[in-house]
């Protein structure tokens, strides 16, 4: 892929994806896709059980599997900016309000930020951190 501001000779690293070794990736593929309008691109239904999931636009990836050879973090254990996915939100209060009701965790009351951006983190069933990300003015497209 060649990029205008690049040389010839370089080349441009896009992040393909980022794992987690989960306990049930078939629950949680399932409520990803039910409720973060992720897609399943790629799913072997057999250990360790990977699961690659896409968000709407198919830009970005997350990988998830059972691979017992790994540890399984505990993230409910740990504070959410610990790590967490990020989800851009058009309406922080309505979509936190859907994912309550399916199944997750308010952890925190919603930041209003100084630069206009509002942030909420919340748990998945699991425990799992996610951020729904209401911004001023997108980072990215």
């Amino acid at each position: 892929m060649k990029h205008d501001n690049l040389a010839e000779s370089e080349t441009i690293m896009r992040m393909e994806h980022i794992a987690f070794n989960v306990p049930d990736v078939q629950a949680l593929a399932k409520w990803y896709v039910a409720n973060l309008d992720m897609q399943i691109v790629r799913a072997v239904d057999e250990p360790p059980y990977i699961h690659f999931l896409a968000d709407s636009a198919r830009k970005s990836l997350i990988e998830v599997y059972s691979d017992a050879s790994g540890s399984v973090i505990d993230y409910a254990q740990h504070h959410p900016v610990t790590f967490h996915l990020a989800f851009a939100a058009d309406d922080i209060e309505a979509k936190s309000e859907e994912l309550a009701k399916a199944g997750a965790k308010l952890d925190g009351d919603i930041n209003n930020r100084a630069n206009g951006d509002r942030l909420a983190f919340l748990r998945d069933p699991w425990g799992f951190t996610i951020q729904l990300v209401q911004r001023r003015q997108k980072m990215i497209d």
